[in-house]
């Protein structure tokens, strides 16, 4: 049996997009874009290794990223898919385009999260380790509140703590995803970007607001040698977290790459 929970919005057939969530995420993060402005669009959305009510056992590489994601996409559809990618979703895109490039049609990447300052995510790591769990569903709202969510609309945020927090064993309140496999995916960030096809149409959307940015100028720089034409740039005045933030104005930067 497949590794990954699914979650499908709109139509069962037609060109599929592969819809894939930052680290710590879920994918039924991407319901309200999908049903509230994407309704006619096919989107497919697992909860990626370690995440969500997906599979928890290791490796946690990207690599064993895309072997699911593969596995998963032969399963679902014959033709290639346009693959909407955020944060650590937006790296597993890259991964999964350099691999298997028969399978992507192009590429839409929301400020992903790549080739990071080790410093920065060992930092990130360490704190989720030493805070993995909230006495409350009130302090994991402020908490939410107090970083890249900020600007997500109130019922957004409610259905991310319904969705996603769960009581553990303790008493406490913690999200739903493996903390082994997040602290391991925290560290595959650290490693060096790898680039797309050259002839593979990608459009990334940097967010201003976060500092530093995950979309580091080395990488970008790189990208837009490699591409050329083939890469359009968005700069959004948006925090990190643009398809809950930004929903309208993602779903119609999809809309326009179909």
């Amino acid at each position: 049996m497949s590794a990954l929970n699914v979650y499908r919005f709109g139509p069962a057939t037609g060109p599929a997009v592969l819809a894939l969530h930052g680290v710590t995420g879920h994918g039924k993060r991407w319901e309200h874009l999908a049903a509230n402005h994407l309704p006619d669009v096919r989107i497919i959305a697992p909860d990626l290794r370690g995440h969500g009510r997906s599979s928890a056992l290791p490796p946690w590489t990207f690599e064993a990223v895309v072997d699911d994601l593969v596995e998963l996409l032969v399963a679902e559809t014959a033709d290639p898919v346009t693959v909407v990618g955020h944060s650590f979703g937006g790296a597993s895109a890259l991964y999964l385009a350099q691999r298997r490039p028969d399978l992507v049609r192009r590429l839409v990447l929301l400020d992903p999260a790549i080739a990071l300052e080790p410093d920065l995510v060992g930092g990130i790591a360490e704190s989720l380790l030493a805070e993995p769990d909230y006495v409350s569903v009130a302090r994991a709202r402020e908490d939410k509140l107090a970083s890249a969510w900020a600007d997500v609309a109130p019922d957004i945020l409610a259905a991310e703590l319904t969705e996603h927090l769960v009581p553990t064993s303790q008493g406490r309140f913690a999200w739903r995803m493996s903390l082994p496999a997040i602290t391991s995916y925290w560290g595959q960030l650290a490693r060096p970007f790898v680039l797309p096809p050259r002839d593979l149409p990608t459009v990334l959307v940097q967010a201003l607001k976060v500092q530093p940015p995950f979309v580091t100028p080395a990488f970008l720089a790189a990208l837009t040698e490699h591409l050329g034409d083939r890469l359009t740039v968005h700069e959004w005045d948006s925090d990190h977290m643009i398809p809950q933030a930004l929903p309208a104005e993602t779903a119609a930067l999809i809309r326009s790459v179909l």
